[in-house]
């Protein structure tokens, strides 16, 4: 086997636009497990059992079934109840509803990680329930948790390419693309490989060094 240099060459520009597809899919499917996340861990912590309840069923349900059928679902099921959507925003919202299950874990354990005192001062000093969570509460739960969040981001990166399944082209489905079209499967797949390494392992870094710096 000989590497052929003018494959990278030629595969280059479908890999620009399958990294493009791959990082518009992390950020805005990273947004709505960010965002959803917290809904679902305030929800759960309510009085309402009516409440609780539900959230609680529909959580565990979409974190114990494979992201992969969740994609299936969004994309060949619901078209069938009239409800539609390109194959990237359906792979988005996947993305993000499923992670925001593993978001929502997160921001529990950072909530129930503030001290007692916090909520006690609060309480003494009369402050509204609004007020407590916004300017007490979530600033100092969320400074305890972006690791592990910037940790789910490095997962979500990992599953774009099950996007592929739903015909998204991020950059493995631009790689098998063009392997089919040229017969050419070393060259594309060896620079997707390299491309994730280069992503993942320096934001690995990055988390856990500002793991420390939280810490101190």
């Amino acid at each position: 086997m000989t590497w052929d240099w003018s494959a990278v060459g030629d595969f280059m520009p479908h890999f620009w636009d399958g990294l493009l597809v791959t990082l518009q899919a992390l950020v805005l499917g990273s947004l709505i497990s960010f965002v959803l996340g917290l809904v679902w861990a305030l929800l759960m912590r309510t009085p309402t059992r009516w409440v609780r309840w539900p959230v609680g069923v529909v959580t565990e349900f979409i974190r114990n079934t494979p992201l992969l059928v969740q994609l299936f679902f969004l994309f060949y099921v619901l078209p069938e109840w009239n409800i539609t959507f390109s194959a990237m925003t359906t792979g988005v919202v996947a993305i993000g509803l499923h992670y925001s299950t593993y978001t929502m874990q997160v921001y529990r354990a950072g909530i129930e990680g503030v001290p007692a005192g916090q909520w006690e001062a609060a309480t003494a000093l009369n402050l509204p329930m609004t007020r407590t969570w916004t300017a007490v509460i979530l600033p100092q739960a969320i400074r305890r948790v972006v690791p592990a969040l910037g940790n789910y981001v490095i997962s979500m990166l990992k599953d774009t390419p099950l996007l592929m399944a739903i015909t998204v082209l991020d950059m493995l489905g631009e790689a098998r693309l063009f392997s089919q079209q040229n017969f050419q499967f070393t060259e594309p797949l060896t620079v997707i490989g390299v491309a994730f390494i280069l992503i993942s392992y320096p934001a690995s870094l990055l988390m856990r060094a500002l793991e420390r710096r939280l810490v101190r």
